[in-house]
């Protein structure tokens, strides 16, 4: 990757330990960049009771904030499905011990306005706008004009009989985006691209922990954002990688994964027995719920993506990192096996998603994505 501006975006975050820089502690110079973007998928505050509609209700203490801004984070989204899981309270918190440690949130706050507008990054000269919007969204977790929440992009799904003459096989599963949510997201980048050099959009969606698969309304969406003008979409939500598309030379990040992210066992005591586990493993094998890290083997896999934007692309190299049993992400050395498994990995995600993404070894230990000509 040539001289220019560096970004680079992780995956969820959510430390709840005493040490919670130790997370950010076996990245080698990953985090050397110009800015640092992730997902806060934690509230860090001490007030609140859990929602009751919240599956796994995850906070942490409000130290955690300092901690992400000495490992280097610049902006961070607080839009997700744990934005309101200790009420809003806790998330206009979050965005204050955020800013306080120097990390500019976006995607949330104590309204719609709040919620709507970037977070603006100043760096190498440039100013940088990053734009935080959910599709995962609990009943009462959008904003509006007078209750706190997130900046929404809602999807809605409808159910395609297949065969019209079989009553009871399976359906094919459609998806597409509110119109006006869309047209809102769309709005909100033009208005970025007149106080910022250059903007990056979040999005929490997907489908989680299901290998590969894409909803229909992430492919129209992606695409739509980078026609709006946005230099690349970083995508979270689904707590293991999804593949990487390029629309227009920019990249369409559908998952970077989980980051520095404790075990869900570190939030609930006994978390196997609750409904909400038992619906999330039927979506997927390799659950080990007696184990120390208890995800499946594949959530492991995980990377730092570093864009450099430019005038008529925005280049992307990405740094394989691997967790480890203590949560902790490792960046990989080029030629050991887990450096490989990585790359084989997200080779086949993203062939099995139908993208054309062309990938190959960069001499820095990274691996470039382009465009297929």
């Amino acid at each position: 990757m040539t001289d220019g501006l560096r970004v680079h975006a992780v995956g969820d975050v959510a430390p709840h330990r005493t040490d919670p820089g130790e997370m950010f502690s076996a990245l080698g110079d990953g985090f050397s960049a110009d800015c640092v973007f992730g997902q806060m998928e934690c509230m860090l505050s001490d007030r609140g009771s859990p929602a009751a509609n919240a599956r796994l209700p995850l906070r942490s203490p409000p130290f955690v904030a300092a901690a992400l801004g000495k490992a280097g984070f610049d902006a961070m989204s607080v839009a997700g499905n744990h934005a309101m899981d200790y009420g809003g309270d806790a998330l206009i918190d979050t965005a204050e011990h955020l800013s306080s440690a120097g990390i500019a949130p976006c995607g949330g706050g104590a309204n719609i306005a709040e919620a709507r507008k970037p977070a603006i990054v100043e760096r190498a000269g440039r100013r940088l706008a990053f734009l935080a919007y959910s599709s995962i969204l609990p009943e009462g977790f959008v904003a509006d004009d007078r209750r706190p929440g997130c900046a929404p992009l809602r999807a809605h799904t409808y159910y395609e009989q297949v065969e019209r003459d079989q009553p009871g096989t399976d359906p094919r599963i459609r998806t597409f985006a509110d119109e006006d949510d869309l047209a809102a997201l769309l709005d909100d980048i033009a208005q970025a691209k007149q106080q910022a050099d250059h903007v990056f959009v979040s999005m929490h969606w997907g489908l989680h922990f299901v290998r590969a698969r894409l909803a229909d309304y992430q492919r129209v969406v992606g695409r739509a954002v980078i026609d709006a003008g946005a230099d690349a979409v970083i995508g979270h939500h689904p707590h293991l990688l999804k593949g990487v598309e390029f629309h227009k030379n920019r990249p369409i990040l559908h998952s970077l994964g989980n980051f520095a992210i404790e075990q869900p066992s570190t939030y609930m005591e006994n978390i196997e027995d609750t409904a909400g586990y038992k619906e999330v493993t039927r979506t997927s094998s390799g659950w080990r719920p007696r184990e120390k890290y208890m995800l499946p083997e594949e959530t492991r896999h995980t990377m730092i993506a570093c864009m450099t934007p430019r005038e008529d692309r925005c280049e992307l190299r990405v740094i394989p990192c691997r967790i480890d049993d203590d949560c902790i992400p490792r960046r990989l050395s080029p030629g050991s096996e887990d450096f490989a498994a990585f790359e084989t990995y997200l080779q086949e995600i993203t062939e099995e998603a139908g993208l054309t993404t062309v990938m190959t070894p960069a001499n820095d230990g990274r691996l470039r994505l382009e465009q297929k000509d």
